[in-house]
């Protein structure tokens, strides 16, 4: 998510997503035709699959614009924070015991909520204050104090009665209400299934991205960023399940999270007791290890150095390093064969594997291909079934 692309190099952005999905096309042949790979399933290639996987290629060119690394003289500052940051994890021993990182949060009693209503249905729209604070001498905390729009937390809710919780939690550039809603299939949950919908925002997105300061993104090259927007996350979801179990002390409660939003809800399945399910869409794994491999630095390039001296943390604030307290009937993963943004071998399936090989499907696709594969609906509502979060669909 963090390659450079120079406006110069406008050819070479033109034909890259050519020549990376044709290299992916011969290379699925070769496994097709030769040995399987260990734990990643295969299909015969088809152009179709190939399809999708360039537009996955497309997607990340207009990501890599957004988001594009500094000059190397720049990035002295984030690599400078890197190594404060090693320093302070370590001493507070946040490195070796990455749980006692994510401080629990306070209950949350004083949240907003408006009614809005379109296209004939109604909605509620949450807002509370996050309360989210970096540690006392953390490095980049000033920095993130600044970005004043995180210090409130906006949510979308379709509620009714008591009745089972399922918390959607957004990937990048999500975020806002009409996308959500869409992606999620909210409505269908929440009328068809019967189930309570909420759906917070993550930092740096939708409102809360608004008067945000140039190349303040969730996630990005500023890796302490990253590292702050994770834990604000975690924090602000946490809230929001207190609050509910402040008012609905029945209800069961079951998190789904989408690629980034996958990874957010697979470290508060980690760290919060009492969910009934975890369902991650193409998520991310170790978020850090994602970046710095889209960067795709030359050998030589300092900048490469940076993301490797920053793999400790990435650990630190990854699932990988934290033992999931959803039970394994609860424990659900879907992710694309052909998904050229969250590689699945180097995340999904390492993440399959430490939660201890739950439920999982492969559809035939790319990252953005879950939203009309029928296998993954499917999936999501026999997950919801299964844990026990709702009856028979």
């Amino acid at each position: 998510m963090l390659r450079r692309v120079p406006g110069a190099d406008a050819l070479g952005n033109l034909v890259r997503p050519f020549h990376k999905t044709g290299r992916y096309y011969l290379q699925s042949w070769r496994d097709y035709l030769g040995a399987t790979p260990q734990d990643l399933p295969v299909a015969r290639p088809t152009v179709a699959v190939a399809g999708q996987a360039f537009l996955d290629e497309l997607a990340l060119i207009g990501l890599l614009a957004r988001r594009p690394v500094s000059e190397p003289q720049a990035f002295q500052r984030i690599t400078g924070e890197v190594l404060d940051g090693l320093e302070f994890y370590g001493r507070q021993g946040y490195l070796d015991e990455p749980q006692h990182f994510f401080e629990p949060p306070p209950p949350l009693h004083d949240v907003t909520v408006r009614s809005v209503k379109t296209r004939g249905r109604s909605y509620d729209r949450l807002a509370f204050d996050s309360g989210y604070l970096p540690y006392l001498g953390e490095p980049g905390r000033d920095r993130w104090l600044g970005y004043r729009c995180n210090n409130r937390e906006y949510a979308l809710m379709l509620h009714r009665e008591p009745r089972p919780w399922l918390v959607c939690v957004h990937g990048t550039e999500m975020g806002r209400a009409g996308l959500d809603l869409a992606v999620f299939r909210a409505w269908p949950l929440h009328e068809r299934l019967g189930l309570n919908v909420v759906m917070p925002v993550l930092p740096l997105h939708g409102p809360r991205a608004r008067g945000r300061a140039k190349g303040a993104v969730f996630p990005g090259e500023d890796i302490l960023d990253d590292v702050h927007a994770t834990a604000q996350a975690v924090w602000d979801i946490r809230r929001l399940l207190s609050w509910i179990r402040e008012h609905e002390p029945q209800s069961r409660i079951g998190v789904y999270g989408l690629s980034l939003g996958g990874y957010v809800a697979a470290l508060v399945a980690s760290l919060d007791d009492g969910l009934a399910c975890a369902i991650l869409g193409v998520p991310v794994a170790d978020l850090v290890e994602l970046l710095g491999h889209h960067a795709a630095l030359s050998r030589d390039d300092p900048r490469r150095q940076t993301f490797k001296l920053a793999a400790p943390i990435g650990r630190m604030i990854s699932p990988l390093s934290l033992t999931p307290r959803v039970p394994m009937r609860g424990r659900f993963i879907y992710a694309g064969v052909a998904d050229r943004i969250v590689h699945p071998r180097e995340q999904t399936i390492r993440l399959w594997q430490h939660w201890g090989q739950p439920q999982i499907v492969w559809y035939r696709g790319g990252h953005l291909g879950f939203f009309r594969s029928r296998p993954v609906q499917q999936f999501v509502r026999d997950a919801l079934v299964q844990s026990g979060l709702i009856e028979q669909a």
